[in-house]
């Protein structure tokens, strides 16, 4: 993979790929990637895109931001960072937490965003599956225990361990950004969207279920859906070949 080298926007630093030559493409990975989690969908487009890569705020080679940033500031954050590289305008792909980044871009700078791929994106609020529900109702009645003194706080501990999900706990100091983003809800801005857009999900994504993909393509005015069956909340990395296929005929690649 290319050298990668250190920007700044706005006083926050990032580790930034700048590959390639033609239009720009902005490659954003997903909570706790980095630039080289997305290494098959940049070497997809190497070749016949300027591909720029980011490992966001926090992630990565990146220093974490002052603060806690929700999607609002890591999309200002990459808008700013685009224009210190001279770029007001340009494709995105996100995966995941770069989706939702990227969503949130095509909303509210709609000049910016020409076109845009979404991979397993959250997003929106969706009805809650009865495995969630019932977690819920476990962690409320074990905050409840935490107010209960030593035994009731060893027992909050012990339940949030058992049900929390891989990103927080691995989230370490990132654990408020994480709580912030993922209770986020950007239903009331797709309609904004004016870039064409291309969503491509995995049928067995249990991250962000197909029926939020199937409801964003009502959403947005021009917007379609690729499913991958048996695909999982990583598509592109499930299958390479055929997510490569569609993305490079989506953006525009010049016929090899």
């Amino acid at each position: 993979m290319t050298e990668t080298s250190l920007l700044q926007a706005g006083g926050q630093s990032a580790r930034v790929l700048d590959a390639g030559q033609g239009d720009p493409v902005v490659v954003l990975h997903g909570w706790g990637g980095r630039i080289e989690s997305m290494h098959p969908v940049i070497e997809c487009l190497a070749g016949a895109f300027r591909v720029i890569a980011i490992d966001l705020p926090g992630f990565g080679e990146s220093p974490a931001p002052e603060g806690v940033w929700g999607t609002p500031d890591y999309a200002a954050f990459v808008r700013d960072l685009l224009a210190e590289m001279g770029i007001d305008r340009a494709r995105f792909l996100g995966h995941s937490f770069g989706a939702k980044i990227s969503l949130y871009l095509s909303a509210v700078h709609p000049d910016l965003v020409e076109k845009v791929v979404l991979s397993g994106s959250p997003g929106l609020k969706i009805a809650p599956s009865a495995q969630a529900r019932v977690k819920k109702a476990v962690a409320k009645s074990a905050r409840v225990a935490g107010r209960l003194g030593p035994p009731g706080q060893k027992l909050k501990q012990a339940v949030y361990d058992r049900i929390a999900s891989t990103d927080y706990k691995e989230a370490g100091p990132l654990q408020p950004i994480l709580v912030k983003v993922v209770n986020e809800d950007l239903t009331h801005l797709l309609q904004r969207v004016k870039a064409s857009t291309l969503l491509v999900w995995g049928s067995e994504d249990t991250a962000v279920p197909l029926a939020a993909a199937q409801r964003m393509e009502q959403l947005i005015g021009d917007a379609g859906l690729v499913v991958f069956e048996g695909a999982g909340h990583f598509a592109y990395l499930d299958e390479p070949q055929r997510f490569c296929r569609v993305v490079r005929h989506f953006l525009g690649a010049p016929l090899a």
